[in-house]
């Protein structure tokens, strides 16, 4: 008999499906690798793969290994978790804005032409 994992589990752990998903997600842009590339070097279909990235709990650990290696060779679940891949740190400073200040009447009246 199949079963929904979504229905027999609890909230936190629907919750913490969703943040892998999210973070397998995050990790594959970081690293700039689309999502039917990651598939295809997996061995998943792309509708696997966004399962997986929309943190679906029916999907297999083992399919998550899978595509987490694709996308990250060598790293772990632990490394995951811990977000410690360099790339995150990339695209975290990417994702950031900076603050622009407006030029004062000094300045502006200097770049005119």
């Amino acid at each position: 008999m199949k079963i929904n994992q979504s229905a027999v589990l609890s909230p936190a752990q629907l919750d913490e499906c969703a943040r892998i998903g999210q973070l397998l997600a995050r990790l594959r842009l970081a690293r700039k690798v689309k999502q039917s590339d990651a598939a295809v070097r997996a061995g998943l279909s792309r509708n696997t793969v966004y399962r997986l990235e929309k943190g679906d709990p029916g999907l297999a650990l083992g399919q998550v290994l899978r595509y987490l290696a694709a996308i990250a060779p060598g790293s772990t679940i632990l490394d995951l978790l811990s977000e410690k891949d360099p790339a995150l740190a990339a695209l975290d400073a990417r994702e950031k804005t900076s603050r622009v200040r407006d030029l004062t009447a000094a300045e502006r009246q200097e770049l005119d032409f």
